[in-house]
């Protein structure tokens, strides 16, 4: 198994007073050239957005553009027609094809949202603009990690990107044992720690510290303390 490690504190940071953002990768002001990505995974921000505040409109083209809020809620309106609010819980997906533009705000007056946003590079360039959402509150099952987006496009239950990638989420006592096993070979996966404590691999990685690992069919995952996980799976470059 060869592995990266990705400590919270060498995340990058910038704070403009109404979002305080942390940056995995290479992203706006914060620039480290080993940092540039993981496999097709090139962008994961950390954002806490302030209320009443957010991203104005601006376009994007051939990015799959993946939206997770873990707390409070933001508002969508994009060039394809799609308004809504994703709360917490729920995940939004946007292949930007061959572009779309779209903003994002928070619609509390007084509560701050909490919201990943993750970019993916995508398998076809150049597809046509789509958008989809669900909520995965319901299905979320204590001490099991959930598939919330799959390759597979047919698929009810999860969401799909223009991508060979899958994204799992879970919440976890301490004390547990998480065997994963890579879904599409030649895939690493990315595992990002929200919340609580975890050992893989011999490393010891805490709120917010990630691990990428790849030339593996499989790895185990322990947990050490009440634990929120984050694994993207992505195809290596």
């Amino acid at each position: 198994m060869k592995q990266v490690l990705y400590p919270a504190n060498e995340r990058g940071f910038n704070d403009i007073g109404w979002l305080k953002a942390n940056f995995s990768f290479s992203f706006g002001p914060y620039y480290n050239p080993e940092k540039e990505n993981f496999g097709v995974l090139r962008v994961l921000n950390d954002d806490i957005i302030a209320a009443g505040r957010g991203f104005g409109a601006h376009p994007h083209d051939n990015m799959e553009i993946t939206t997770i809020v873990l707390k409070g809620a933001l508002e969508h309106k994009d060039s394809m027609g799609n308004v809504g609010v994703i709360n917490a819980g729920d995940v939004q997906v946007m292949s930007a094809g061959t572009g779309v533009t779209h903003s994002e705000y928070n619609p509390s007056s007084t509560e701050a949202t909490q919201s990943l946003q993750i970019w993916i590079f995508p398998k076809e360039r150049n597809i046509k603009p789509r958008y989809d959402q669900k909520s995965f509150v319901e299905a979320l099952v204590h001490n099991q990690l959930t598939t919330l987006i799959s390759p597979d496009k047919n698929a009810t239950d999860t969401l799909w990107l223009n991508q060979d990638t899958t994204f799992s989420m879970g919440k976890f006592d301490a004390g547990q044992q998480i065997r994963y096993s890579i879904k599409t070979p030649g895939n690493g996966a990315y595992v990002f720690v929200l919340e609580g404590g975890v050992g893989i691999g011999g490393n010891q990685l805490n709120k917010r510290d990630a691990i990428g690992v790849y030339d593996i069919s499989s790895f185990t995952i322990e947990t050490n303390s009440e634990t929120h996980l984050l694994i993207i799976e992505v195809p290596m470059l």
